[in-house]
Parts: C-alpha cells; sequence; structure tokens
C-alpha cells in the first residue's frame, strides 16, 4: 500500500462512503481522508473526483458501480486518465490488476456469505495483490480477525456498520479502517 494511503488511514481510520451528490457534500466537511465513492457515470464522475481532490482527500472510485463503465480492464484506463482519482475499488481481479499496472491505489471488495467466499479471498488476493481488501459486511468480528491473520494485505470493513460500537469490534477483530455511508460515524 502507497505511503500516503496509509497515512490517511492511519489520521482517520474511518473511510466516507458516499452514494449521492449530498453524501458527498456532507463527506468533504469530516476529517475522513478516503472517500469511497459508489456513483456516477462516464458523464460526471471527473467532475465529483475533483470535488474530493479539491479538500485534499483520496478519491477511491468504485468501478463496479460506475454507469457507464464496462468491466473491461480499458475503462481502468478511462478512470486514469479523464479522471484525477487515487484508486479504484472491484471485485474482478482484471480490473485490480490493470489499476496496479497504472500505479493506482487498489481495494479488492469481498462479500463474504459463507465458508467457501471466506477460503476464495486468499487465491483472489495471490492472483490480484491488491493494496487491500474490504470485506462486507463488516460486522463479523471473529470472520474479519480470521481473513486478516490469512492475508498479508490490510483489511478494511464495510457495510451495516450502524455505530461507533461496530467501528472498535472491527479495528479490534484487526481490521485497518472501516468504511460506511453512515454520516454520523463521518464525525466519530
Amino acid at each position: 500500500m502507497g505511503n500516503r494511503m496509509r497515512e490517511k488511514l492511519e489520521d482517520c481510520p474511518v473511510i466516507a462512503a458516499v452514494r449521492d451528490d449530498e453524501g458527498l457534500e456532507e463527506c468533504l466537511k469530516t476529517e475522513c481522508g478516503i472517500v469511497f465513492i459508489l456513483y456516477g457515470d462516464i458523464m460526471n464522475i471527473a467532475s465529483i473526483v475533483e470535488q474530493v481532490k479539491e479538500r485534499n482527500k483520496l478519491a477511491m472510485v468504485h468501478m463496479d458501480l460506475v454507469a457507464g463503465l464496462g468491466s473491461k480492464e480499458i475503462s481502468v484506463d478511462y478512470i486514469r486518465t479523464a479522471t484525477r482519482a487515487d484508486g479504484i475499488i472491484s471485485t474482478k481481479p482484471a480490473l485490480i490488476r490493470r489499476a496496479k499496472e497504472l500505479k493506482l491505489y487498489t481495494v479488492m471488495r469481498f462479500f463474504v456469505i459463507d465458508s467457501m467466499a471466506v477460503e476464495n479471498i486468499h487465491r483472489q488476493c495471490e492472483q490480484a495483490r491488491p493494496d487491500c481488501i474490504e470485506i462486507l459486511p463488516g460486522v463479523m468480528p471473529k470472520v474479519i480477525g480470521r481473513i486478516a491473520s490469512a492475508v498479508r494485505e490490510p483489511v478494511i470493513a464495510g457495510g451495516l456498520i450502524t455505530d461507533k460500537e461496530d467501528v472498535m469490534s472491527a479495528l479490534d477483530a484487526g481490521a485497518i479502517s472501516i468504511s460506511t455511508t453512515n454520516r454520523k460515524l463521518w464525525y466519530a
């Protein structure tokens, strides 16, 4: 993981995840140093990223959620050339690999729905080599601990985190940070 990303996570382990313009406006007022952009389209993503960058925050674009982007590696090239994004988030190993080639930060997102999904994480990380992984839902301390000890990538817990107790449980279990759309936690 790059030094700048690590520094931002150490300064504030809560990542603001935004899914609309109102959330974006609110997160820009917070101390959160990293913003997960979970919305947009090919026409407005550069503008959304620019607003984040103007506040000296890292802009991480969730490739799978930007309307108009495909699942091919060329979509990462588009984000690299058309925006000033610092990195990407994706569930797709090919996109993570291409982003690494382009020197972007990478977060590979995993939905942990059963034991097979947990077992699959290590294999996919070996293939894609993301900077961090994000585990959803993030309210499973035992599972977070198990995954954090099994992989070398830092773990971010996301999804269903509703209060400060959830944040502390995830961090105590081994997550380096949490991502949340819950605006009250951006100020915690």
